[in-house]
């Protein structure tokens, strides 16, 4: 094996997007973590933004303008909010009655949601015209062919700057703090900048709000060894989930999903399984050399997975998985739209007609049908990944109107939810619906997602399980065993996790010759079990196409 041939070519954007590359760990991360030790900590905070813009501009290129632009106008629409409302307040001092600072108030309300709607049009906007407008071009050009209009619009092409979605989304929440109040505009150009380019977070996320992130990074930290040690651990972790399990599936994935009309149903389950352990890998992994590295700087992150599949319900899943994606969702979308005056006056005549259950549910499907098509249509600019939406938001809504028929239904068969053998079948009831969500996920667009769904359930045909069918879809027996084995390693740390121990502050508690022990075999697991070298081509990480 030959560890170099992680890198397909030079130091350049398709090796530093990945932070399991050796471009990243050997290189830009050691670099930095030296130049941030060195200096007082004033400098340090200008070694972080240089850094980061480094990071950017070495994966986009002259595109990092976006983020650049995006910093300066996001930094001028918050002092904005914030001098407006300063006159408001001035202006009610001086009001003569409560009519007149109530009308004070009102009518500096409307400017500043102005502010923030020019602020979305401006951001959103320019994210819906990269990422979607040749979508959107596409399938108008198809309804009107199907019409008989023969006029067909040019479809534009653009590059999109890697993370933009995620760095939109971002700053976005601060200009929606800002307006609700939970945040106060930052006078600090610095400090908003390094909050929207933190360079570990800008690829795949996570999310995180002014609040969670803004002074921790200004504060620039001293290095300890501590959090030196803890942070490299994470990232090893991170690695271990990303080169021994989830780059050591891709062949099977990309070989089933590429020729599924050849595969029986049992097949397409399979490469189903492994996509969807593949995708939670590859994302947690990068998650935890997110955290890790942050953690490096004394930065902690917002965590992005609570272990998803022990979830009970669609609705619990999604309160485990991309939990940050999720919270922008609920805050930003799910909570104004259910609490705006339609959707009260909608819940108030409902809940009359239709009792306090199902009442409350209509405005709630309103709110939730935003969120899923918003966040299928966020994964990308598909009508499989619309569809992968929908499905969520069907398989939520269903769960919340048959919730008090099953609480119900068990109470009168003397039914013990809370028993073991009650939570496994609904753990695995999930898993299949998730399963099931992202085989219409990877799949090469919905028509061939609803092609291979047809096969599983109605294909039982074992005929591709002979001699050599694990080698016809690129890897053998072992490679199974490895990535099991691994499997069980991660499900026992999960679960450890679950009861609230957590591995890494009990081993921080033994003497340095345990720790180091363990240190030194996850490094060696990974160079002997990591799925690198011959034969093998560096998989890019999931969520940084999104």
């Amino acid at each position: 094996m030959d560890l170099s041939s992680i890198l397909k070519g030079g130091f350049g954007a398709a090796q530093l997007t990945s932070y399991f590359s050796l471009a990243y760990l050997a290189v830009f991360l050691p670099v930095t973590v030296l130049l941030y030790w060195l200096m007082p900590q004033k400098a340090r905070r200008w070694v972080l933004l240089f850094a980061s813009y480094s990071f950017v501009w070495i994966i986009s290129g002259k595109l990092a303008i976006f983020l650049v632009l995006t910093t300066f106008s996001i930094h001028w629409f918050g002092l904005w909010l914030d001098k407006l409302t300063q006159m408001r307040k001035a202006q009610a001092k001086t009001a003569a009655d409560r009519a007149e600072k109530k009308a004070i108030r009102k009518a500096y309300q409307s400017k500043q949601r102005g502010v923030v709607f020019l602020a979305a049009v401006v951001h959103i906007g320019t994210l819906l015209v990269l990422k979607y407008s040749p979508f959107f071009t596409t399938n108008i050009n198809s309804l009107l062919e199907s019409i008989g209009i023969q006029f067909a619009f040019d479809i534009p092409k653009f590059i999109l700057p890697i993370g933009i979605s995620f760095f939109t989304m971002q700053a976005m929440s601060y200009i929606f703090d800002v307006y609700n109040g939970t945040v106060k505009a930052d006078n600090n150009l610095l400090r908003l900048a390094l909050y929207i380019s933190f360079f570990p977070q800008i690829v795949e996320g996570p999310i995180c709000k002014y609040n969670d992130t803004a002074d921790q990074i200004y504060q620039a930290k001293q290095i300890t060894y501590t959090n030196l040690t803890l942070g490299l651990q994470r990232i090893l972790y991170g690695l271990m989930k990303k080169i021994v399990v989830a780059d050591r599936l891709n062949p099977i994935i990309t070989n089933i999903f590429s020729d599924y009309s050849k595969c029986s149903g049992p097949t397409i389950a399979f490469g189903a399984v492994a996509y969807t352990i593949q995708l939670y890998m590859d994302f947690s992994g990068t998650m935890d050399a997110v955290c890790g590295t942050a953690q490096i700087f004394g930065i902690t992150m917002p965590e992005n997975f609570k272990r998803p599949f022990f979830s009970r319900s669609i609705s619990e899943f999604w309160k485990r998985w991309h939990i940050t994606l999720g919270a922008w969702f609920r805050d930003y979308i799910f909570y104004p739209v259910s609490m705006s005056g339609p959707m009260k006056n909608l819940t108030t005549s409902a809940r009359k007609k239709l009792g306090n259950h199902f009442g409350p549910l209509l405005a709630g499907a309103v709110a939730l049908f935003c969120v899923w098509f918003c966040n299928g249509l966020w994964h990308g600019a598909a009508w499989s990944y619309i569809f992968f939406g929908m499905y969520h938001f069907a398989l939520i809504l269903s769960g919340n109107i048959i919730a008090p028929f099953a609480k119900n239904l068990n109470k009168k068969l003397h039914i013990n939810s809370e028993c073991f053998a009650y939570r496994a079948m609904q753990i695995i009831r999930t898993a299949g619906f998730v399963v099931i969500g992202e085989m219409f996920f990877r799949a090469h667009g919905l028509r061939a997602g609803l092609a291979m769904f047809k096969k599983l359930v109605t294909d039982f045909s074992f005929a591709d399980f002979k001699d050599g069918y694990l080698t016809a879809l690129g890897v053998d027996l072992k490679d199974i065993i490895i990535v099991a084995v691994t499997l069980v390693i991660i499900f026992v740390v999960s679960i450890l996790n679950e009861k609230g121990i957590v591995i890494r502050e009990k081993l921080q508690q033994k003497n340095m010759a345990l720790r180091w022990l363990v240190f030194i075999s996850l490094i060696m697991f990974i160079v002997i079990f990591g799925a690198y070298g011959i034969g093998y081509d560096p998989v890019d990480p999931i969520y940084a196409n999104f």
